[in-house]
């Protein structure tokens, strides 16, 4: 068979035996470069895998140093930690020590302090206890005080005197003073602006409301109530006989109660003996109602003395006021006097105003100028003989 004896036709194209041969070889050809290069690409990519196995082995290893490394550091710095930390707690044990030491020294020191007070305070109360001893002593001298007629009068007067002492002034009221009938109440107050004085009596009759406290049955009860009434009607009946005097004392007495249970208890169950006593003028006084007594003669004395004071204002000020008419006549006779002078300071001013003037005119030798008529010399008169 010859090379180019044709073989297979495809189409009008005819291909021969070398035609297939070369095809063939050139096909072989192509599978061997193929094949090559696929040998190459598979070692290359062999290679590549090599040497990122290396990289990631070389990688690893530097991570597990690094991780050695921090590893080692870590425990370094828990060993230091350790040590830091058991300095800091054994300082901190050594001042929680100190703290509590310290603490129980205070804690000692003050239960020492509220020891030595309990003690004090002990002390206050045992002189406490002996003052309420005392105390206790002093209610049964005042008992034994008020049991007693004339020591309960001087009880009574001392309690009025005082109330008197403290509100008004020395000069307007006077204890034990003597009356024209001889007889001398306990105190006189001397009213403002009057000759009346007013008559305060310290006496009580005690031993009828004692009786009546002390009652125990109807028919005791009684007795004592009627024996109270009688007492008190015939005391405030001395009172208003014997200190109520017309045209020297005031209308009306004041009879003083130096108790207030006892002036609660009469107004309370005895409002008939205190209407007996209201009409005949007599005032049983509290040291309350004493004290607002009092208050109100200091508001009268007050007032007085300020009525005083009012008079002596009015005549200083009628006397400023004739002073003032005076002052305002000279006034006017100064104004007078300035009116009269001011005229003759313009009459000044105008004859300086014609000697400037005249100055002028010589000082310009302006002679041409006619005279004025006021500027004119007047003619002497002659006087005849």
């Amino acid at each position: 068979m010859s090379l180019d004896q044709t073989l297979l036709r495809i189409g009008q194209t005819a291909f021969s035996f070398a035609d297939l041969l070369v095809t063939a070889a050139a096909f072989a050809l192509l599978v061997m470069i193929a094949t090559l290069i696929f040998a190459w690409r598979g070692q290359r990519q062999r290679q590549d895998e090599t040497q990122a196995a290396a990289r990631r082995t070389a990688d690893l290893e530097y991570r597990i140093a690094e991780l050695s490394g921090a590893l080692r550091s870590l425990a370094e710095q828990s060993q230091g930690a350790h040590v830091m930390l058991t300095a800091t707690l054994d300082e901190r044990l050594d001042q929680v020590t100190e703290r509590l030491g310290s603490s129980l020294a205070s804690q000692t020191e003050r239960t020492g302090q509220s020891l030595s007070q309990l003690g004090e305070r002990l002390a206050v109360i045992d002189a406490a206890q002996r003052n309420l001893s005392a105390l206790s002593s002093e209610m049964i001298t005042l008992k034994d005080i008020l049991s007693n007629k004339q020591a309960r009068g001087a009880y009574g007067q001392g309690r009025m005197e005082a109330i008197i002492r403290d509100g008004l002034h020395a000069s307007s009221f006077v204890f034990q003073g003597l009356l024209s009938n001889g007889s001398r109440p306990d105190c006189l107050v001397m009213l403002p602006d009057s000759n009346l004085k007013l008559v305060i009596d310290s006496k009580f009759p005690l031993e009828a409301f004692n009786a009546l406290k002390a009652a125990q049955g109807e028919a005791d009860f009684k007795t004592a109530e009627a024996r109270l009434k009688g007492d008190v009607l015939k005391h405030v009946r001395d009172i208003a006989e014997k200190y109520l005097i017309a045209g020297e004392t005031h209308e009306t007495a004041i009879m003083f109660v130096p108790s207030e249970s006892v002036y609660a208890d009469l107004h309370e169950k005895f409002e008939d003996v205190i209407q007996k006593s209201h009409r005949l003028r007599v005032i049983i006084a509290s040291p309350n109602v004493l004290m607002l007594l009092v208050q109100t003669l200091q508001a009268i004395f007050k007032d007085a003395r300020m009525r005083e004071q009012a008079g002596l204002i009015k005549l200083e000020v009628t006397r400023l006021l004739e002073d003032v008419g005076r002052l305002k006549e000279r006034v006017g006779d100064l104004q007078k006097h300035f009116g009269l002078a001011s005229a003759d300071l313009e009459k000044l001013g105008v004859s300086a105003d014609k000697i400037n003037r005249r100055g002028l005119r010589i000082e310009s030798l302006d002679l041409s100028e006619p005279l004025l008529p006021e500027d004119m010399p007047r003619p002497k008169l002659v006087e005849r003989s």
